[in-house]
């Protein structure tokens, strides 16, 4: 069975990070090993009186420990990081437990809608391109993208001169594979580019899109993407998984009118995903 460490934050309420990558890569067939950066009673889109455990300090020792045990992964997933100090810890992790054959996959959690999020600086974004320089595949939405280049937010739509030009870029810095997200030539559907260095292969993967903004969706998709190369798919088959995923999920929640707040209803999709992925 392959495993994979999954570093990020845990909300109780609010279906993202952690409580998200937990069962989406389990149900993959993937063993995960979580080491949390903090927990929060619920995530920050939306609610107000959240409270917040910070865990950098567990960070390190989690870390020696699994190291004292010669635990290996076959993956280790990041998502959001909270401090400059997470950024460190996480790229000590990285030089500690990757191996040969192992892949390291970085959302660069920091920034949507063309801004950056309210508790980080424009210096963090510069952390976070040195973390990225350690990944193998780097899954930016077109803001942090933007934040991680140090050019300017382009709104959109967009065109495939423009896309193919980021995805190089970003690949310079260090990843030879880019998953970009938030993807649009027209208003009607929206989806994910990605390049592959070694290859050159610049694919495009798209769905109708669904009216709102609902909270969640890049961990759904980060994890459904990993999950999917991981069964041995390839980056362009796997974007296109995770884009039908994280679509269908969507769907669902609008459906439903579940309170945006409260995530979407990846659960009731997980069978789709399932059979996407060729797992009986």
């Amino acid at each position: 069975m392959k495993r994979v460490a999954a570093i990020h934050d845990i909300s109780g309420f609010g279906k993202c990070s952690l409580t998200v990558a937990l069962p989406v890569i389990s149900a993959a067939g993937i063993e995960v090993a979580v080491l949390p950066t903090a927990v929060l009673s619920t995530h920050t889109g939306g609610f107000t009186h959240f409270t917040y455990r910070d865990l950098t300090e567990d960070i390190q020792p989690i870390a020696d420990h699994w190291k004292s045990l010669e635990i290996k992964f076959d993956a280790i997933y990041t998502g959001f990081l909270g401090s400059f100090e997470q950024l460190d810890l996480v790229g000590r992790f990285f030089d500690t437990f990757k191996t040969g054959d192992n892949l390291i996959l970085v959302d660069p959690v920091m920034a949507d809608n063309g801004e950056l999020y309210k508790i980080f600086t424009p210096e963090f974004a510069v952390g976070m391109s040195r973390l990225c320089k350690k990944a193998d595949i780097i899954v930016p939405n077109l803001t942090e993208a933007a934040l991680l280049l140090g050019e300017t937010y382009n709104p959109g739509p967009y065109d495939e001169k423009y896309i193919s030009g980021l995805l190089k870029k970003l690949s310079d810095l260090g990843p030879k594979q880019i998953v970009l997200t938030g993807v649009f030539f027209n208003e009607k559907e929206l989806g994910a580019a990605t390049y592959d260095a070694g290859t050159g292969e610049i694919a495009y993967s798209f769905e109708n899109r669904v009216p709102g903004y609902y909270h969640g969706t890049g961990d759904v998709f980060g994890s459904a993407l990993l999950a999917a190369v991981m069964n041995g798919f390839s980056l362009s088959e796997a974007a296109g998984i995770a884009v039908r995923f994280t679509t269908s999920a969507i769907r669902k929640t609008a459906a439903a009118g579940t309170d945006i707040r409260f995530g979407v209803n990846f659960e009731q999709t997980i069978p789709e995903f399932l059979r996407d992925l060729r797992i009986d």
